[in-house]
């Protein structure tokens, strides 16, 4: 339900392309988790290097969430709801992301243990800079899809 209300606040706030690229942003992510979990995990030894795996995860999160929101399309629903409070209150993506991911990790404190939170709050930050640095990446060609 969540979701589908960040969803629908992006569509009245960023548009109709923005609900495309949602769209296919979300069931390219589905469908490629869905093949993923065919597979036994690639690093299980992640689970004993905590550190170590809140900065790779921030890389691939800041990568992944990075280029989705560079073309105007969003995987998630907290994607979603970062751009339209980018949008609206004109702030940068990455501070309107770690506002929403230091609400969810407040609001999971009451259930994850310090140490976890801890390593998820340097992920998120990791991950916000590197979705807002890859905003900045100049475009290329004249004809590529820049937001």
């Amino acid at each position: 339900v969540a979701n589908v209300i960040c969803y629908g606040l992006g569509w009245k706030l960023l548009g109709r392309t923005f609900l495309i690229y949602s769209g296919v942003a979300t069931v390219s992510f589905s469908v490629f988790y869905a093949i993923i979990e065919q597979f036994e995990p690639l690093w299980p030894w992640f689970a004993d290097m905590p550190l170590l795996a809140a900065l790779v995860g921030a890389v691939f999160v800041g990568i992944g969430c990075g280029f989705c929101v560079r073309v105007g399309g969003a995987v998630s629903g907290d994607d979603a709801l970062a751009m339209c409070i980018s949008h609206v209150f004109h702030i940068k993506i990455q501070w309107a992301y770690l506002i929403t991911d230091l609400t969810v990790l407040a609001l999971s404190m009451t259930y994850i243990p310090i140490t976890k939170i801890i390593y998820s709050l340097l992920t998120v930050f990791l991950s916000g800079q590197i979705i807002g640095w890859i905003q900045k990446l100049p475009c290329g060609k004249k004809d590529s899809i820049c937001a």
